[in-house]
């Protein structure tokens, strides 16, 4: 789909990823590492997807990660000691890249931030599966959003209570298959 230069530093691959891919969204210069890694991978799932189509209550999210907001908590205790930056604090917690991602879509729906110490493909298989059959949602937005000073990884899955071309049933040895070859 696209490959940045494998020597850019954080900052400028998610820069060159959000030219590539958005463009025109202000807010995102605001953002921290972990919302705009997020955010820009959200971007490229739903761009040719039908889920704007929902109401805003049937679209959620369940996403995980390793470090939390940890890499942003560094960032702001190390304002601290001068002026607390509170740029820096309103990304102080996991869940505000959901947020970022609810604003831009205006999704509404049931959303829940897991810190596991690898990406769980049972949990997100069965959870998401839970809250499609007796939630009213009818998408959700899962996977595993990571970012720790220069080491990220994103991996992003839209799963719907729909069966459609191409589609791949939500089953943990389908996601943990997905999950690998898209890391390999």
């Amino acid at each position: 789909m696209w490959e940045a230069d494998p020597a850019l530093e954080l900052p400028e691959f998610l820069r060159a990823g959000y030219d590539r891919f958005s463009g025109q969204y202000p807010k995102f210069h605001k953002m921290d590492a972990l919302s705009k890694l997020g955010w820009l991978a959200a971007e490229v799932l739903l761009k040719d997807t039908a889920i704007a189509a929902l109401r805003p209550e049937q679209t959620g999210m369940v996403l995980s990660n390793r470090s939390s907001s940890l890499d942003t908590d560094l960032r702001y205790y190390a304002t601290v000691k001068d002026f607390a930056s509170p740029a820096l604090f309103v990304y102080t917690l996991p869940n505000i890249v959901m947020g970022e991602i609810s604003i831009r879509h205006g999704f509404k729906g049931e959303n829940t931030f897991f810190v596991s110490p690898a990406f769980d493909t049972a949990l997100m298989s069965s959870y998401p599966a839970q809250l499609l059959a007796e939630t009213p949602l009818a998408a959700c937005i899962c996977g595993w959003v990571e970012v720790m000073e220069q080491q990220y990884e994103v991996a992003l899955f839209l799963v719907e209570n729909i069966q459609r071309p191409n589609s791949i049933l939500l089953t943990e040895a389908a996601l943990t298959a997905l999950y690998q070859q898209n890391n390999s």
